[in-house]
């Protein structure tokens, strides 16, 4: 009975987000479909950031690390996700200043069409491998809630994303976060307070801790230097995440920009401590993390089969909302960035929503297919950073702040990064290759920064550009001054 309550609450919540996709299906070309025409407030923008990151993959994630390690767990999602958005508060007036639909785009204009193409390649390798980790999570909650396949419960999730992503498009997916984030604030906060009863506070915690003996378990900068890795690369890649530009890039203003990620920065500080807490609590309620996870086997086992329903439909929304950022972002890529750059410069209005919408059925397609064969979380998702963060990080952010940086630099750093993250990428697979860093570490997140760094320097010092380029590309990003409004 509580199954069937739960699966009709389900049916409806899908009916309801694709209603609100098929309502704003008439979408009038690219800037529209993708940005809706830069029409929306900042404060939605900042809901559809906050729920696009706070999702229920990391959700999920850092509750179970949480109740195995403690509140310095706090350092593997939710400190990179504040130095990305502080980092992204100085540089949203200048990225909206540029006005340019995609990423690939704007380095487009600061340096070649060679640097865009390969920013547009680790763009939709690192949306897919996103959207593929929410497959993940999606599937085993489906396992474990329902008793289902995995891969059918991964199907089922999909196919409610991309009904609503297909014919709605950036507003779509804006406006069904919305409501997605709402319904995963209220699981989240539920799921703290029952977990602080049942768990008897702070003081029952920390007796469980030392009977276990796990040191600094209540020690918030205990033992971060083997969370650096994730600090670092995740923060990094993170801070020049495409689908975060694109939201700044919808903005209304550089300043509607700006607040956007104000307001983001201090709203995510509250709600990655609530699901810290969250799983530091069920350490006193489980002998080991469930199959599935803690919060899921939570949802699960609530009590009230209307409100396991209905926190279930919040976990759901959460890691829907992740999902459909990715899915349209990398969407972006493929029609902008590709379609009508190389394949039909003329397309009409009509011809790029048509294939804004085969892009977004190719994307969630591929991404199925990847999170049905992989079921690690936190391995794809540093899999999936450090390709951005050692291929991209340096030219893309050098280029808004100095004018010596050259297209050859950049293009020699990418293809560096590129090579750099795919043979990491290797031996996490398995080949038997030989490294000089452990894989994964704050070593390997270092080098491969730094090299990226050291090769762009060098190159932009032994080979010269467009200045007059250069400097209008700064020029217009305005990073040093007022900006344009």
């Amino acid at each position: 009975m509580p199954q069937h309550l739960t699966l009709t609450l389900l049916g409806i919540y899908i009916v309801a987000v694709s209603i609100i996709g098929f309502i704003n299906k008439n979408n009038r070309g690219s800037e529209d479909y993708f940005l809706a025409s830069r029409k929306l407030p900042a404060w939605l923008l900042a809901i559809t950031f906050i729920a696009s990151w706070w999702g229920g993959g990391s959700a999920i994630d850092l509750a179970d690390h949480a109740y195995t390690n403690g509140i310095n767990s706090f350092w593997i999602y939710g400190v990179p996700v504040l130095l990305s958005t502080a980092l992204m508060f100085l540089f949203a007036k200048a990225i909206r200043n540029i006005s340019t639909l995609s990423q690939p785009q704007l380095l487009e204009k600061r340096y070649n069409s060679t640097s865009a193409l390969l920013l547009t390649i680790f763009i939709l390798i690192f949306m897919v491998i996103g959207a593929s980790i929410q497959v993940i999570v999606l599937g085993n909650f489906f396992e474990s809630y329902f008793g289902i396949n995995y891969k059918l419960g991964a199907l089922i999730g999909m196919l409610a994303v991309l009904f609503y992503s297909l014919f709605g498009g950036f507003r779509g997916v804006v406006l069904t976060d919305f409501f997605q984030f709402i319904f995963f604030l209220i699981t989240a906060f539920t799921l703290l307070v029952v977990a602080y009863v049942k768990s008897g506070g702070f003081e029952a915690v920390a007796q469980v801790a030392q009977a276990n003996g796990k040191v600094g378990y209540l020690d918030f900068f205990h033992d971060i230097s083997s969370n650096m890795a994730y600090v670092i690369t995740f923060g990094c890649s993170w801070m020049i995440q495409a689908n975060v530009w694109q939201r700044i890039s919808a903005a209304k203003t550089p300043t509607s920009a700006r607040n956007m990620m104000s307001i983001s920065f201090f709203v995510f500080i509250p709600l990655y401590l609530m699901i810290s807490f969250t799983g530091m609590f069920a350490s006193t309620i489980y002998n080991e993390i469930p199959v599935g996870g803690i919060i899921p086997d939570m949802v699960k086992n609530i009590g009230s089969p209307i409100i396991s329903a209905v926190l279930f439909l919040g976990l759901c929304s959460a890691i829907m909302s992740t999902m459909d950022s990715m899915i349209n972002t990398a969407s972006l890529s493929l029609t902008v960035d590709i379609w009508q750059k190389y394949v039909n410069r003329n397309t009409t209005m009509k011809e790029q929503v048509m294939v804004a919408r085969l892009s977004t059925f190719l994307i969630a397609a591929v991404a199925l297919f990847i999170g049905t064969e992989v079921r690690s979380v936190l391995t794809i998702s540093w899999i999936g950073s450090d390709f951005i963060a050692t291929g991209v990080f340096v030219p893309l952010v050098l280029g808004f702040i100095w004018k010596r940086g050259t297209a050859k630099a950049t293009v020699t750093s990418m293809v560096f990064g590129l090579i750099f993250s795919t043979y990491n990428l290797l031996i996490v697979l398995g080949v038997d290759l030989p490294a000089a860093w452990k894989i994964a570490s704050v070593e390997q997140a270092i080098i491969g920064i730094s090299a990226s760094f050291v090769i762009y320097v060098c190159v932009s010092l032994l080979t010269h550009d467009d200045n007059d380029k250069s400097d209008e590309f700064i020029k217009s990003a305005g990073l040093f001054s007022v900006g344009n409004e």
